[in-house]
């Protein structure tokens, strides 16, 4: 049984190439320069080296001057693009549940006998790390309580799609809701399309695994030559930078975490904040993605994935048990009504009219850019590097399996995720004796998970855990990050050489300190984000693509001499038929019309 499953496999395999691949001389990496133990493309990588020491050094020298210009771009994108931003990613959500309900969810990322490479709670483990664990650890708590509403500062104000008032019950909800939304279905749309684009192009049609390839039904071969180089250049600047910018901004969270946790509740030992310090985790963080990287794919990023997932299982159950459970089922289900029973205003809201209108410290239009508008951005300047680590893994699911896998899964552990840490912070200030909102006012969102956890038992554990799991995230993140600029950077090969990936894992680190030792990386984050803007260009023209290659496939697949083909090579028992050339090829499409993948 096992030798008729192989030999069915490898028929298959010389189907797809046959059949689906394009008529093109060109492979993944031929041109590469492999010196040195690196495998490198010669245009991406020395010319993404260049831009970036450029921006790094710009941004320091010129300081104040260079955050203010990057802030007037920001602006003016949210001011004048907001709307586009809210339009396209309801394109997005649209486009990829289209592709999995309608008759293309069948299709097999990878060809028709294409196996998993990862089981699927490994798969499941480590699209959900990559994506936004590390955004979750952060914002769960201090989003909420945001949204919530305090005296304490004009700036947390109640949501303008909703009419309440702040600090309330509707509040409450309207604060969940409203986080829901920011980390719910359309976020993993926007990753799920960029994701089965790449999978696709690369696995079925034979295409580097870079973001190039989306549009071969466009560019054909001019994919590898400048236009191609550019949207990589643009893919590893936007990645780079985004993963620079998160550690960067993240590490002062673990800063506050262990300052809060070991300095002033257990009281062991005062730990400074700052700069400095932050310098010193981002390297030590750095060294431990370094050796992960350094392990693998499936060595050291799966592992540590799987051990992220554990540890969320073990902090979330730890809530779900000390908390108020009752309140927070009941938070969940309210914040998933209002939600859900909002849905369509809440994804077409864009503060437009009436936007000048006061809101706090806010106008309305001002709160837009700040949450919804900014999360967008920062979704789609991001959606390369985590579509296409999604990709990387994704081989051997069909179409609707990876659509229903990366979409609903992960938001529906978001949502019993933020319902448990900010429905127990909202118990807080509703129920108990309050102080996480006015901790988030007077000294910022990253002192909010530490502040919740310290109001139920055991706040000292449970705050270290979360400060070792905000650091396993940055792990995995570094990790997933080189892997993609690995591969963005060699053409597009699977496989890249152990110094490669060392090499970016340290220069990830490198930046991300040097930047923030310069004080740079609030201009940074601005300049990530705004690379949002010609990335939603470029993915409302993917959908497109994305849609050509799936209608290809599937003509091939339903017609009658892919099907009496497959028979005949069946009973015939010869591989080698299939895979000798052009003659086989040729008769199919004189027999049948058959449709190639070109």
């Amino acid at each position: 049984m096992a030798n008729d499953e192989e030999l069915t496999g490898e028929m298959s395999d010389g189907l797809q190439v046959e059949l689906f691949h394009p008529d093109s001389d060109r492979e993944p990496g031929d041109t590469n320069i492999v010196k040195w133990g690196f495998d490198v493309h010669p245009v991406v990588f020395p010319i993404a080296l260049v831009i970036i020491a450029l921006f790094v050094a710009v941004t320091i020298l010129l300081g104040e001057q260079a955050s203010a210009a990057y802030s007037a771009i920001f602006n003016f994108i949210n001011t004048t693009f907001g709307w586009f931003y809210i339009l396209a990613v309801n394109v997005f959500i649209i486009a990829i549940v289209y592709f999995a309900i309608s008759k293309y969810g069948s299709i097999r990322i990878g060809g028709v006998k294409a196996e998993k490479e990862f089981d699927d709670f490994s798969w499941m483990a480590m699209l959900f790390s990559a994506g936004m664990g590390i955004g979750l650890m952060f914002f769960s708590v201090a989003e909420p309580m945001w949204h919530f509403g305090s005296d304490a500062s004009d700036f947390m104000v109640v949501p303008p799609a909703f009419d309440a008032a702040g600090g309330g019950a509707g509040a409450a909800t309207a604060a969940m809701a409203q986080t829901f939304f920011h980390w719910g279905f359309h976020p993993w749309a926007i990753y799920g399309l960029v994701g089965l684009g790449l999978a696709f192009f690369s696995f079925n049609r034979g295409l580097p695994l870079t973001f190039r390839s989306v549009f071969w039904p466009l560019l054909g071969e001019r994919i590898y030559g400048w236009p191609g180089h550019v949207i990589d250049l643009v893919t590893v600047f936007a990645t780079l930078f985004g993963l620079a910018t998160s550690l960067g901004l993240g590490v002062a969270q673990v800063n506050t975490g262990l300052s809060f946790v070991i300095g002033d509740t257990l009281g062991l030992v005062s730990i400074p904040t700052g700069t400095i310090p932050q310098v010193v985790l981002i390297a030590g963080i750095t060294a431990i993605a370094t050796a992960s990287v350094a392990a693998g794919l499936d060595g050291g990023v799966k592992r540590l994935s799987t051990l992220n997932l554990y540890l969320m299982f073990a902090l979330l159950g730890f809530m779900l048990i000390v908390g108020p459970t009752v309140f927070i089922f009941g938070t969940m289900a309210d914040g998933l009504a209002a939600y859900l029973g909002n849905l369509l205003t809440l994804s077409f809201f864009t503060g437009t009219v009436g936007g000048t209108a006061a809101l706090g410290g806010y106008t309305v239009k001002g709160w837009m850019g700040s949450w919804t508008i900014f999360y967008w951005g920062w979704w789609i300047a991001w959606s390369p590097f985590v579509g296409m680590f999604i990709a990387r893994i994704s081989k051997g699911r069909t179409v609707r399996e990876f659509v229903l896998g990366v979409l609903f899964l992960p938001a529906l552990f978001s949502f019993l995720w933020l319902s448990t840490f900010g429905g127990s912070a909202l118990w807080v200030e509703l129920v108990g004796g309050g102080g996480i909102a006015s901790a988030v006012a007077n000294q910022g969102q990253t002192i909010a998970m530490f502040s919740m956890l310290a109001q139920f038992p055991l706040g000292a554990v449970s705050g270290i855990l979360a400060t070792f799991l905000v650091v396993t995230f940055f792990v995995t993140s570094s990790d997933s990050g080189s892997l993609v600029i690995d591969h963005l950077t060699s053409g597009g090969k699977h496989d890249v050489p152990k110094a490669q990936r060392v090499f970016w894992a340290v220069t990830e680190g490198a930046v991300a300190a040097v930047l923030l030792f310069g004080g740079g990386l609030s201009a940074l984050q601005t300049a990530s984000i705004t690379t949002g803007l010609p990335f939603a260009v470029i993915l409302c023209l993917m959908c497109y693509t994305v849609y050509l290659g799936l209608d290809n496939e599937y003509e091939i697949l339903e017609s009658d001499t892919f099907a009496q083909r497959i028979e005949e090579l069946t009973a015939e028992g010869e591989v080698e038929v299939i895979t000798s050339g052009d003659e086989m090829v040729t008769s199919l499409r004189e027999g049948d019309d058959t449709p190639s993948g070109d």
